[in-house]
């Protein structure tokens, strides 16, 4: 007796939702992130959204979709995903009352976030907890002080894996400026001082760390997060978790 095959179940796409910018790098990098997630989940219907700066938008990518899980691509919680990103969802549910969402957690804070930072030090030159390196750790910076805290806290726990010292500057918003920082370790006697940008793109924020934080003294300042293994894997972490299911990783 012959049993008719149980219907296969398409996955429930994942939407990744970056900030968005005028510089295309940016979103280029987002799909080279977004291609290994694609390689490591074939089958999983996964697209980009942002929230200025670049199409598609949010609800456009949420029209005439039944289910849809939504990852901020989006390092800290602050006003994106507290605000912004809720508002495009409630936009997208106002035109579409049926749309059931998931919605997931920032990427960070997260642990394989910060060997993904080691990753592009190693790529630059400098090896993991070098004794005679201070790191300074630098995001965009937030009006939020919640989000300035919680990278403060990932410098202070980077810093007990054997740096000289890590830690934290900020872009904008906050203090201190990355070149300060990196000013006020050499005054110190740091015996060499690089920069590790925490930020997922290139774009005007690595640009400027780069060119002020090299002619403050830094001896290197490493490439942004970008497509790293250990970024794809945090945002399948993000997709189940939002779905409620185990965790799976990708990271090599």
């Amino acid at each position: 007796m012959s049993r008719t095959p149980l219907p296969r179940v398409r996955p429930v796409p994942l939407i990744a939702v970056a900030h968005g910018s005028r510089d295309p790098r940016a979103a280029a990098t987002v799909e080279d992130l977004l291609d290994l997630v694609r390689q490591a989940r074939p089958g999983l219907p996964v697209r980009a959204a942002y929230l200025d700066h670049a199409p598609p938008t949010l609800a456009g990518v949420l029209a005439g979709q039944a289910e849809a899980a939504v990852l901020p691509l989006l390092l800290t919680e602050a006003y994106h995903s507290r605000v912004d990103i809720p508002g495009a969802l409630a936009e997208a549910a106002a035109r579409q009352p049926r749309l059931r969402v998931h919605r997931g957690a920032t990427l960070g804070p997260h642990p394989l976030l910060t060997t993904a930072l080691e990753r592009r030090l190693a790529e630059a030159g400098v090896a993991a907890g070098d004794p005679e390196t201070a790191v300074v750790l630098v995001s965009a910076g937030s009006s939020d002080h919640r989000a300035n805290a919680t990278v403060a806290r990932i410098a202070r726990d980077w810093a007990r894996r054997g740096w000289w010292s890590a830690t934290a500057a900020y872009a904008s918003a906050a203090a201190p400026t990355p070149e300060a920082e990196v000013r006020r370790l050499l005054a110190a006697g740091a015996p060499r001082v690089v920069v590790a940008p925490y930020l997922l793109a290139p774009g005007h924020f690595a640009d400027r760390i780069r060119a002020n934080t090299l002619a403050a003294g830094a001896k290197t300042v490493a490439d942004v997060l970008g497509a790293a293994p250990e970024v794809a894997s945090v945002l399948l972490e993000r997709y189940e978790q939002a779905l409620g299911t185990a965790e799976r990783s990708i990271t090599a």
